[in-house]
């Protein structure tokens, strides 16, 4: 039953609607991703949820993610890369959090699309409004104050920052080509919760259609989960963590590539991932330190100083936060402290 759904994704005045050139849509609902109350989320035919290995990490935000693809289509697997999804593909991700001034209950700020249009990967930024029943069409939105509760119990307040379209290119950009980063094998594969029941996320796909190619899970490349100690070692959860927050501008196609910090789980060499790298130019990014990482050494390493500051220019990454990771920090300290070595004397040096 749920392929037959997803083969009429299309069909009818209810289905999704695809839209493969401007002008997109002035609210989200004309997208017709959901039905039922807007704030429920709740997926119109057709509509994946999938959930990855080590997100972004985004001021506590928690995440909604959806993918949509046109009838008869499918995305063709590869063990590296995003995979390619064919033009009309929608990519839905929904930021909320707990509204102290609503006693807790979840308040939805934005969800972006990443839409695979005739020209190319588009980002389409929609904002809520304060009834949770529409979100509008905003290509330069203004911060939104958010009071919200930490599921420890502690509040906070931020100025939320919606990133413009411009700045979506900046992150989801390899060699100035603008494409989805989250939806690789090794990010997705793992098991999620679907309506119909549990299942391993790369082999739902391929028997819904949606991915072909694609080996069995247990032959497929599989990212730690970070905060999961029973998922891998430190090393590999720190190196996870690292792709998923700093690797998408840190890789040799990416908007840092001159920095030679090049922070992919897959990186093979000491010095790339910054172990005694002495930075490529002088800042206040350095925060006074010589080298990227020191071996043992957390509290020398440029690396946590750009991970704990919120002072543009310092911190790093440089968009998609305005809080410290605490969990984050302490998982990359741990992950330098446990290193054997050192790093020999060397000129001052300036930021990443």
């Amino acid at each position: 039953m749920t392929l037959l759904l997803l083969l009429c994704a299309g069909c009818g005045s209810r289905g999704v609607r695809a839209h493969v050139e401007e002008p997109f849509p002035a609210k989200l609902s004309q997208w017709r991703l959901f039905t039922g109350e807007p704030a429920t989320l709740t997926p119109n035919a057709g509509v994946v949820p999938y959930d990855l290995n080590t997100p972004l990490f985004s001021d506590y935000a928690t995440k909604y993610r959806f993918v949509w693809m046109p009838a008869g289509t499918s995305a063709t697997y590869n063990g590296d890369d995003a995979f390619d999804f064919p033009v009309g593909t929608i990519f839905s991700k929904t930021f909320a959090f707990r509204d102290a001034d609503r006693g807790g209950k979840q308040r939805i700020i934005e969800t972006r699309l990443l839409v695979h249009a005739k020209s190319g990967w588009v980002g389409v930024p929609y904002v809520w409004n304060a009834a949770q029943t529409e979100a509008t069409l905003e290509v330069d939105a203004d911060p939104v104050k958010v009071n919200w509760v930490h599921p420890s119990g502690t509040r906070y307040t931020i100025d939320y920052m919606i990133p413009n379209t411009n700045q979506c290119k900046g992150c989801h950009d390899k060699s100035k080509v603008m494409v989805p980063l989250g939806p690789k094998a090794r990010n997705l594969n793992k098991d999620y919760s679907y309506a119909d029941g549990r299942a391993n996320q790369l082999a739902y796909w391929t028997k819904v259609g949606y991915l072909k190619g694609a080996p069995p899970p247990q032959d497929a490349p599989r990212l730690a989960a970070w905060d999961d100690p029973a998922s891998s070692t430190l090393d590999a959860r720190a190196r996870a963590y690292l792709e998923m927050n700093c690797g998408h501008c840190h890789n040799p196609q990416g908007p840092a590539n001159t920095t030679g910090l090049y922070l992919t789980a897959a990186q093979a060499d000491p010095m790339r991932l910054g172990l005694c790298k002495v930075p490529v130019s002088a800042g206040q990014g350095s925060g006074d330190l010589l080298f990227d990482v020191v071996q043992g050494k957390p509290e020398e390493s440029i690396l946590v100083h750009r991970m704990e500051s919120t002072t543009p220019k310092i911190m790093m990454p440089e968009l998609g936060r305005t809080m410290v990771h605490r969990e984050g920090v302490e998982l990359i300290r741990q992950w330098i402290a446990s290193m054997q070595g050192g790093c020999a004397p060397a000129k001052q040096a300036g930021s990443m």
